[in-house]
């Protein structure tokens, strides 16, 4: 088999099923790649898996890692400087997050335009790696071109998208009522447990990077009800068509 993607997706809790839109695949176990991470979170199946999506060569990986697993940020981020050294230029990346805007619903997706990095360790710390300068911009962390792209392809699709600022946060607790009021004081509109390191690291590297959040759950005072894993999983299942329809698109047209 002959590939070389340009463009890479990691795919969060509950939306690995755009793996059955990709043709073509070719797996590749995590424990099977050197210095790889094996994922322990149930619905991250861990595969990294290439083919072609949306008529384009891709990279996706089914299953990611987060900090709360007990791993370092460079072993969270270690995939992405893989994915540097394959020649990736665009990395989309998807997530399950809290809502703490009112004005969001359960099911709702949200393209993310910014974030706010709330890890107690960051992804850069230490020797700087010389894929990128020691202080990288973030002005623009998110490609505004494919935030554009995103709305237009909603809008042709009749889907509605919210937009939004995303808060990365260690977990593994769901925020308690005061952290999700706390959250939205600082500007975020959602807030979870993954995307950001990975995004910074994507920075760092050179690649464009697209994120998306499906609303899991609500942070919202008078909103805020006990939450599962499982009912994560649910709410991120019953968005996947509307997340795997401008996402497969996107990635046609980038």
């Amino acid at each position: 088999m002959t590939t070389a993607p340009k463009t890479a997706i990691i795919l969060g809790t509950g939306l690995g099923s755009l793996i059955n839109d990709i043709s073509d695949k070719y797996e590749i176990n995590y424990k099977d790649i050197p210095n790889f991470p094996v994922s322990t979170v149930e619905g991250h199946s861990g595969k990294l898996i290439f083919g072609k999506l949306g008529g384009k060569d891709i990279m996706a990986m089914q299953g990611r890692f987060h900090y709360y697993e007990g791993y370092s940020m460079k072993e969270v981020t270690f995939p992405v400087r893989v994915m540097k050294e394959l020649g990736i230029e665009t990395l989309f990346v998807s997530n399950a997050s809290g809502g703490t805007n009112p004005d969001f619903n359960i099911g709702d997706l949200m393209i993310i335009t910014d974030h706010i990095n709330y890890f107690p360790e960051h992804p850069l710390r230490g020797k700087n790696i010389p894929y990128g300068p020691r202080f990288p911009d973030m002005s623009e962390a998110y490609s505004k071109d494919l935030i554009r792209k995103a709305k237009e392809i909603a809008k042709e699709l009749n889907i509605k998208v919210q937009e939004g600022v995303y808060v990365g946060t260690q977990g593994p607790t769901y925020e308690t009522p005061a952290e999700y009021k706390l959250f939205r004081i600082f500007g975020a509109d959602a807030v979870g447990m993954s995307t950001v390191p990975e995004v910074i690291v994507a920075n760092h590297c050179g690649i464009k990077v697209f994120g998306m959040s499906v609303i899991t759950d609500l942070g919202v005072e008078g909103k805020i009800v006990e939450v599962t894993h499982e009912d994560v999983q649910k709410a991120a299942d019953a968005a996947q068509p509307l997340m795997t329809a401008i996402m497969r698109e996107l990635i046609r047209r980038s």
